[in-house]
């Protein structure tokens, strides 16, 4: 790890610490293995939190943090060097590495956290930790302060209080730093880079699969993976949100809807473009677009410090309900259709999510019971669509299955916002001169 990056770690557990306070104790385990099938395991992804604090990408870690120890307030319990286990499964950092390499203050092996940990516990009034998200590791702790309260008679002193830490690091999350925005612009970049080529390699007759081939090539050629499961819907396929079998053909005449983002060092992009298989939109497929074009530039430009969250999904709906009234999809006036949700039979998703570490990331959208504020750091996606479903009563047939989503990466600065993923193509002519041209 580079010292810059040690610096921001550490910035980042001084920061939790304060905010913890006197007599508090934080306890974060690693995410576990996960088996995908008999003994075959899924590709390891360590857990956002603890990643966010530690920047440690191994399993079979416990990280705690000690406000005021003197021998150190990190302390990292980790695997322990194994030549024969290194052999089999890979490089471990040892506890040498977890100081040297990772900013530990101290590290024992994880063998022993049983017998070291309680003693950090001791004398703590309130233990930080997240309950629920690992029943295995719940029942350890839970027997180490246990373990602690059956010798209250000897004078020792076991916490009394175990406190959210998602409460305190969660909000810390949300605001990104000049660092962690710099990885979400490369994130975004690489991400943009997919999408480009999937539109020149498109043509008809090709799988969704094809495409897909394309954007994990761009992925891992820059050394990242998916950040979720790619979505690469053609035709109807693209009015299904989460849509992920990608086995579909692609026809002439059908668009294709891609949501897809790689992650990079831990941060996630997440784009989403919608082109025409065979580089031509139709009439209605290109006006249903532009709707859709206009509510995001729309909620895009409110993004800026000082708005509510809801500011832009508010801006999207009235420039959709109103593109979808002069379409003839929506009949009425424009304010009473919004108040009756009628554009929800067409549009029926939120505009956005915060963005960061989790594609769907962590963080309050309301704060006693209030839209938040949106302020200089977060970042957000903007993420309008319309999706006319096949058979949809009412509708004129040229619209019917046709799904588009548009969906950039939005940060809020000091002055308004910045999209990380503006030089992703979605002008329509843009996209057209693309599409095929491989």
């Amino acid at each position: 790890m580079q010292p810059a990056q040690l610096k921001e770690f550490a910035r980042r557990r001084r920061h939790l610490m304060r905010a913890m306070g006197e007599g508090g104790i934080a306890v974060i385990p690693a995410a576990p293995v996960r088996i995908r099938n008999h003994d075959v395991e899924y590709p390891y992804r360590q857990d956002s939190d603890f990643l966010y604090l530690t920047g440690f990408m191994e399993p079979g870690a416990v990280a705690v943090l000690v406000p005021g120890r003197s021998q150190g307030e990190y302390v990292l319990f980790c695997r322990e060097r194994d030549p024969v286990m290194e052999t089999w499964h890979g490089r471990r950092a040892g506890q040498e590495g977890a100081v040297e390499r990772f900013g530990a203050d101290d590290s024992f092996p994880i063998s022993d956290v049983d017998e070291i940990l309680p003693g950090l516990l001791e004398d703590r009034e309130r233990v930080f930790t997240t309950l629920g998200r690992d029943p295995d590791f719940d029942k350890k702790l839970m027997g180490w302060v246990n373990q602690l309260k059956e010798q209250v008679r000897s004078g020792v002193h076991p916490p009394h209080e175990f406190v959210s830490l998602e409460y305190l690091l969660h909000d810390m999350r949300l605001f990104k730093s000049r660092h962690e925005i710099k990885l979400m612009r490369e994130a975004g970049a690489i991400s943009t880079r997919a999408h480009i080529r999937a539109m020149k390699a498109c043509r008809p007759g090709m799988m969704e699969y094809e495409i897909e081939a394309e954007l994990v090539y761009e992925f891992r050629r820059a050394g990242t993976e998916p950040a979720y499961p790619s979505i690469v819907g053609g035709g109807e396929n693209g009015c299904i949100l989460h849509y992920t079998e990608n086995n579909g053909l692609l026809h002439d005449g059908d668009l294709l809807l891609i949501d897809a983002g790689c992650e990079y060092q831990g941060y996630a992009s997440d784009i989403t473009r919608t082109f025409p298989v065979n580089g031509r939109f139709s009439a209605a497929q290109r006006e249903l677009y532009e709707v859709v074009l206009e509510a995001q530039h729309a909620a895009i430009a409110q993004v800026v410090p000082g708005n509510h969250w809801n500011d832009p999904h508010a801006a999207a709906v009235k420039a959709l309900t109103r593109g979808l009234v002069s379409l003839g999809l929506l009949k009425g006036r424009t304010p009473q259709l919004i108040r009756d949700n009628a554009y929800r039979q067409f549009y029926m998703h939120r505009t956005g999510h915060w963005l960061g570490l989790d594609v769907h990331d962590v963080g309050d959208y309301k704060l006693d019971d209030q839209w938040r504020l949106l302020e200089p750091g977060m970042v957000m996606t903007v993420e309008p669509g319309i999706y006319v479903a096949p058979g949809t009563r009412g509708v004129p047939k040229r619209f019917q299955g046709i799904g588009v989503r548009i969906e950039d990466d939005v940060l809020v600065t000091s002055k308004g916002h910045d999209v990380l993923t503006k030089h992703c193509p979605k002008d329509p002519d843009e996209i057209e001169s693309l599409v095929g041209s491989a």
